[in-house]
């Protein structure tokens, strides 16, 4: 653990970064949750199809979102946290300072280059020519979200997750709206004007385009409210500038190549993510065209696989990624402490809490996907449910590598996941193009070549972890006792749907007895054996009150441990 600083810090063991990362993984479930209430009315407008534009354009916004904010979230958080935790608030300053104004030029020139090329790129890259409406449409909100990225990653390094949690229900609210209401209106123009000039897919590909205007509106309205807190924030940052008696203070020239420095290397690791979606829907448009389907066929399976499964598979994955938020500047603190026993406890904390959630989202989506898609999207189909079932393995492997990379960056080992990444990448495609050439799995491949690219991420990552920092993980706590919990939950969640499928009938109501039964179950087992600590049940919200209940209901283990 080089290039640790001797400066003497507060500790890092009484902060509260799951705390704050749990509040920001409310705000980011309760997104995900709504993107999943609208994307329902909003799949039935638009169609597959235009479900299939959509998605297409999506994924090329992502890409270019990653540039035009260059991870900045996680970089300004770091060097913020940094700079706090040593006690240098002005230079805290001004690194927001500086951050923005480089966020503000990136942004700009990032919509620019998207907005003029969104017509050679659906035409040649994306072999999608209808897709160029939507991505022309999301081409503003990049600028927004890089100025967002700045002030949201300025508050993470300072510890607070609110003005970020806030600013994403704000967002999501808007964008839930103005999509339906923007999708509903800019189908029957495209309709209109497809039955003018022949071009059956014109509805679709305009109704892509008007719930795509929810993206950007919403990003204006979630920056207007940062921009409010950062005024409000105004007289705390001149003071922090002012009482500053470190001594310190670096020129915006060494401040920006630092900021670069660390976000390039984040950038790169998170756009390979990216990459790897947008690759594999474009191999897979080429495929399948030389199989012999026209676009239709091929947009309509896209839709599915964009539309329905991604939507679901990326609820849970929402958790995950709070966490990394928080995490990043927690471990940077820690790295400060001197305390490898400290960093160990961070990192194994914030492992275990990863697969206690997501590991029975998993088994969920495995026992549950088809009635899932038909209380969702009301498609009884066998196509979403098993591209669903996959997902369940794709969830707990792409949490365990998102957050294995924010513990790599945490340890100031920026480059290791982005070096990871890139022969996850190789290693993903060959195995890729081989599902679709050699065993035809069709829209399959989509989801299992995730498997392949998050499992080869999740190795190489805990292999440099343990080579950086000498920790190793317990396998016990961290995997086997919420697969047995996991998988008790899953019998009986599935029985109890039987039960009341057979009884009662209906979409609704067999799943959502399901679910709940299945959260009671799994939760008694979990505890019961002993996966969760006093300790870790204490750093939650009202963490210290929900231990007194756990107590209370006699659901924690006789003897436990206030340590591991």
């Amino acid at each position: 653990m080089a290039d640790i600083p001797k400066t003497r810090v507060r500790t890092a063991r009484n902060d509260d970064f799951i705390a704050q990362g749990a509040i920001l993984a409310v705000a980011t479930v309760l997104t995900k949750v709504i993107g999943v209430i609208y994307r329902i009315p909003l799949a039935n407008i638009l169609g597959d199809a235009g479900n299939g534009f959509y998605g297409y354009a999506y994924q090329i916004y992502a890409m270019a979102l990653m540039v035009s904010s260059l991870s900045l979230p996680t970089a300004v958080s770091k060097l913020v946290s940094a700079k706090v935790a040593v006690g240098q608030k002005r230079n805290a300053v001004r690194v927001f300072i500086c951050s923005m104004l480089f966020a503000v030029v990136v942004g700009l020139v990032v919509t620019a280059a998207v907005f003029f090329g969104a017509e050679a790129i659906s035409v040649h890259a994306m072999k999608s020519p209808l897709s160029v409406y939507a991505l022309q449409m999301l081409a503003p909100g990049l600028f927004l979200v890089a100025v967002m990225a700045v002030i949201r990653g300025y508050f993470q390094g300072l510890g607070s997750m609110m003005p970020t949690a806030v600013s994403q229900i704000i967002e999501q609210l808007i964008r839930a709206v103005i999509s339906i209401v923007g999708a509903g209106i800019f189908v029957d123009i495209g309709t209109r004007v497809g039955k003018r000039t022949g071009e059956e897919l014109l509805g679709p590909a305009y109704g892509a385009a008007g719930a795509t205007l929810g993206t950007v509106l919403g990003a204006l309205i979630a920056l207007v409210f940062l921009l409010f807190i950062l005024w409000a924030y105004k007289g705390q940052m001149r003071r922090q500038y002012r009482t500053d008696r470190s001594g310190k203070q670096e020129s915006y020239r060494h401040i920006l190549k630092v900021l670069v420095f660390t976000a390039i290397p984040i950038l790169f690791s998170t756009a390979i993510y990216n990459i790897n979606q947008i690759l594999d829907l474009t191999i897979f448009n080429h495929i399948m065209e030389a199989q012999g389907y026209v676009e239709e066929e091929y947009m309509a399976l896209q839709g599915i696989y964009s539309g329905k499964y991604d939507t679901l598979v990326n609820v849970p994955l929402s958790i995950p990624f709070a966490l990394c938020a928080s995490v990043v500047p927690s471990l940077t603190a820690a790295i400060a402490t001197k305390s490898r026993k400290l960093v160990h406890e961070k990192i194994d904390q914030t492992l275990r809490l990863t697969m206690v959630i997501t590991i029975p989202c998993g088994v969920g989506f495995l026992v549950l996907a088809s009635p899932l898609m038909v209380l969702l999207y009301n498609d009884a189909s066998k196509t979403p449910a098993y591209l669903l079932m996959l997902g369940s393995v794709v969830v707990v492997l792409y949490a365990w590598a998102s957050i294995s990379n924010s513990i790599l960056h945490g340890l100031n080992h920026i480059s290791s996941p982005a070096k990871n990444a890139c022969v996850a990448l190789v290693i993903h495609l060959i195995a890729f193009v081989l599902m679709m050439v050699v065993f035809k799995m069709n829209v399959y491949a989509l989801a299992a070549g995730n498997i392949v690219f998050a499992a080869c991420m999740c190795w190489l990552n805990e292999r440099k972890v343990h080579k950086v920092c000498g920790f190793r993980m317990n396998l016990a706590d961290t995997f086997v006792k919420p697969l047995i919990a996991s998988g008790v939950m899953g019998i009986v969640a599935y029985a109890v749907y039987l039960v009341f499928d057979l009884l009662v009938g209906g979409r609704w109501i067999p799943v959502t007895i399901a679910i709940v039964v299945a959260v009671i179950v799994y939760v008694v087992i979990l505890l019961k054996i002993g996966t969760l600590s006093d300790a870790d049940i204490e750093a939650l919200p009202m963490g210290v009150r929900l231990l007194r209940w756990c107590r209370k209901l006699h659901l924690m283990p006789a003897e436990q441990n206030m340590e591991r």
